[in-house]
């Protein structure tokens, strides 16, 4: 590849332009440090805008220009994204995107199409937006045998959990600060859902441990359910609501979910506020290493897109590796701590009940306490030892059936 490298983008909505932007801002800054001039040629946006670029509304114009060397995929989805790719791939264009749930959707067919052509399909800003974590997975760790990576991957979750934890914010309440913020859409599903989590961590799943993950495997579970009680209640035993994504290796099988889950105040995550990310990665022999920064925004996303296509233009051997098949442990499988919060008639026999309920699918309880009584109905707390969900599950059923229990409030998972 040549000094100069030609960059198509389709797409200029919010990361789109700010690669554009910061790549003739900081031209002379990229030239000096990476001995290559970084030219944007042409962009693509159906819409009728005003741009220093050429602008075309039909990306095909961006993908058969012969004098382009990358294009850069910024209009997120799967449709026309995963259609624009492959064409620009076929085309013998490099890509680099921070497309998540096209990447996590179809990572193997993009693969397999780019392998044939030749050229690197790129995809750091997909996870943690301007956090290195990609590339240290591939390069820095790639001696280590990796175990585990977890942590915070939706600054949006982040947010809203941190000013219900710091400012006592009912959740309908923080959402609405996030979205006057710009941090949540104006439809948060995919943020408050775990769907974008979710994305990401079958992208971290398949660098890390270079497997096929299909998301339809990964267990999901949003913070819709986390309630102002749940939080204070936490904060009572010292812990904090955070929204994690988990991929653990366990006796040669995976394990891939997306939950809210209860983290030590003690533990460095509990201390990651508003809208930041941070990944925790453990292997060995480097042992736990953790990647913290801004997780999404132009501005950090723009800075990991421009980082990929100046890998790309150095010829940095980076692109994704061979995937394999490793089995995805269903939920009911995995082993967790749990706390758990439940209405019950204020009465004698009712934790006896509950104790026998537990036994009898070996559920052992590690601590119960008793909340405020409002009528003839009190709030019970119960904290269990480590347990296989299915186990808890069957003995949630024979529970919810007692006289005594009006209602299951609150399962979340506890992290140690």
């Amino acid at each position: 590849m040549s000094n100069k490298i030609n960059i198509g983008i389709i797409g200029l909505g919010n990361v789109g332009s700010a690669v554009a932007d910061n790549i003739k801002k900081n031209h002379k800054l990229i030239l000096e440090n990476s001995g290559f001039d970084l030219c944007v040629k042409k962009v693509c946006d159906l819409r009728k805008i005003k741009s220093p670029y050429p602008l075309t509304s039909d990306p095909y114009n961006i993908i058969n220009d012969p004098e382009i060397d990358i294009v850069v995929e910024a209009i997120g989805g799967v449709k026309p994204a995963l259609k624009l790719v492959l064409a620009a791939l076929k085309q013998g264009k490099h890509i680099v995107t921070p497309n998540k749930e096209l990447i996590a959707k179809h990572m193997k067919e993009i693969m397999s199409v780019a392998k044939q052509q030749g050229v690197k399909v790129l995809f750091e800003a997909a996870v943690g937006g301007g956090i290195p974590i990609i590339q240290p997975l591939r390069e820095s760790l790639a001696v280590n045998r990796l175990s585990e990576i977890f942590g915070i991957v939706n600054g949006t979750t982040n947010y809203i959990l941190t000013k219900m934890d710091q400012e006592g914010m009912e959740f309908s309440v923080a959402l609405k600060k996030a979205q006057e913020k710009g941090y949540a859409e104006p439809n948060p599903a995919a943020d408050i859902k775990g769907f974008d989590a979710a994305y990401k961590a079958v992208i971290l799943t398949s660098v890390a441990f270079g497997a096929e993950v299909n998301l339809k495997d990964v267990y999901v579970e949003g913070i819709t359910g986390i309630t102002q009680e749940d939080i204070q209640y936490a904060k009572d035993i010292g812990y904090v609501v955070k929204p994690l994504a988990i991929a653990r290796m366990v006796e040669g099988q995976l394990d891939v979910r997306v939950h809210p889950a209860l983290v030590a105040r003690t533990h460095p995550l509990a201390s990651v506020s508003e809208n930041y990310n941070a990944i925790y990665v453990k292997g060995k022999p480097v042992g736990q290493v953790m990647f913290y920064g801004p997780g999404a925004g132009g501005g950090p996303t723009a800075s990991a897109v421009i980082s990929d296509i100046v890998k790309i233009a150095v010829g940095e051997d980076v692109g994704p590796s061979r995937l394999k098949s490793i089995r995805v442990r269903k939920i009911g499988e995995i082993k967790s701590r749990y706390y758990l919060r439940l209405q019950t008639l204020d009465r004698a026999g009712v934790l006896a009940g509950i104790a026998k309920a537990f036994a009898k699918q070996d559920v052992s309880i590690a601590a119960v306490m008793q909340k405020e009584t409002v009528g003839d109905v009190a709030t019970i707390v119960i904290l269990l030892h480590c347990v296989a969900e299915k186990n808890l599950r069957a003995a949630l059923d024979s529970i919810n059936k007692l006289a005594i229990v009006k209602k299951v409030s609150s399962v979340i998972r506890i992290i140690s």
